[in-house]
């Protein structure tokens, strides 16, 4: 590393201004701060010096990611070779489902970082590490068969118009990840929604067995066909069809003990919106209205993305609430809207999606209500305190 370091100290001269290449300060400034940590310095002011920046916590949340990627990559080949009549290795269905996997995730980080660094230089600013999860996740929640071209659009309608409009990392009003797939479902429904684009090849119609419809438990649900959900073992394993990277609960709770652990995620968020998931649940089996609400309230927690949002999306420190308290409420509505859109509206099976891009919006509207409660307490208690004194 310290070749590398010796490298970089000797071409930065030439990134800097007055330098050679200085109209490309920003991108060099991109790969240097990507290997090591910056060596700037604080000249005036006091400050606290924090181990954890931005660049440590994306690299956490990409960690907590790995296990829902690699079971994916298993689960898209284990599909694919299902609906041919294969069984499978685990070695086969891991190779085959990552070479599915790869080209989404590299036209995720060409287009994204593409144009995050020409807004960088269009601007004179950093290139920050913001894209790095955003990059990770669109292709975990995108269906593994979908046009690249399509996976490109939506990757740049979510980065200029989702976040670079809005200033950057850390500016953004809705979650990136969640703008590309809701453009995708907006934009062209038919690659988002039903049960031949959660298989690799179904799109095709080659070899197909009998008998295999590639349907996912929330579209078997929103149909009304309860009776042929797989298990709930099955479910929360992962074994079924869905996006790449939320079809295993598992994997998910691996990577939210991770999240938790090193404290990059809130676990107040996680809990809320599996709380609000619960009690919208038990609501719709106590109604009993129809076949759907009749599902065990649990169900929900493994089918479609709901655990998955609840751990990477509802998560997201820019777009989430910032408050303590905020944040229970900010979870709680989110898991109660999932629920209530899944079963009351089966034009939008996956509520999660809607629910959190919909929160996104509130979220700084709970944080104000909440601070504006604290003050006019801490004024209350300061006039009891002031009263006291003057008698």
């Amino acid at each position: 590393m310290n070749f590398l370091r010796n490298k970089l100290d000797k071409l930065k001269p030439h990134f800097t201004k007055g330098g050679k290449y200085a109209r490309f300060q920003s991108v060099f400034e991109g790969f240097e701060t990507f290997m090591f940590v910056p060596d700037k310095v604080t000249f005036k002011g006091s400050h606290i010096r924090d181990s954890i920046d931005l660049k440590r916590t994306m690299t956490v949340v990409i960690i907590a990611l790995l296990p829902a990627l690699l079971f994916g990559s298993y689960n898209t080949g284990l599909q694919h070779f299902r609906s041919t009549g294969v069984d499978p290795s685990v070695l086969q269905a891991f190779w085959f489902g990552f070479l599915k996997i790869l080209p989404l995730i590299i036209v995720s980080y060409v287009v994204g970082l593409g144009i995050e660094f020409i807004a960088a230089q269009i601007r004179g600013h950093e290139i920050n590490e913001g894209y790095l999860v955003t990059g990770l996740l669109i292709p975990l929640i995108m269906p593994v068969d979908v046009p690249l071209w399509m996976l490109a659009l939506a990757v740049a309608f979510s980065v200029i118009l989702g976040k670079e409009v809005f200033g950057g990392t850390g500016m953004n009003v809705f979650n990136p990840a969640l703008l590309a797939r809701a453009f995708l479902f907006f934009s062209y429904p038919a690659w988002m929604t039903g049960d031949k684009v959660w298989t690799a090849g179904l799109t095709a119609g080659k070899n197909v067995v009998d008998g295999f419809s590639g349907a996912t438990p929330l579209s078997l649900s929103a149909a009304g066909e309860i009776a042929k959900l797989p298990s709930f073992m099955n479910m929360f394993i992962g074994t079924i069809p869905g996006s790449v990277g939320e079809t295993s609960t598992i994997a998910i709770l691996i990577g939210a003990a991770i999240l938790i652990i090193t404290g990059v995620g809130s676990w107040k968020i996680m809990v809320s919106v599996f709380g609000g998931g619960l009690s919208m649940g038990l609501l719709m089996n106590a109604l009993s209205a129809n076949s759907y609400m009749e599902i065990p309230f649990y169900y929900h927690f493994v089918m479609g993305g709901f655990a998955f949002g609840a751990v990477f999306m509802a998560t997201d420190p820019v777009t989430g609430s910032q408050t303590e308290r905020g944040k229970w409420i900010y979870g709680f509505l989110i898991g109660v809207l999932s629920i209530l859109i899944r079963v009351l509206n089966p034009a939008y099976p996956e509520g999660v999606m809607l629910a959190i891009l919909l929160m996104n919006v509130f979220a700084p509207l709970i944080d104000y209500y909440v601070v504006q409660s604290n003050i006019k307490k801490r004024l209350k208690r300061a006039k009891v305190a002031t009263n006291t004194l003057t008698k």
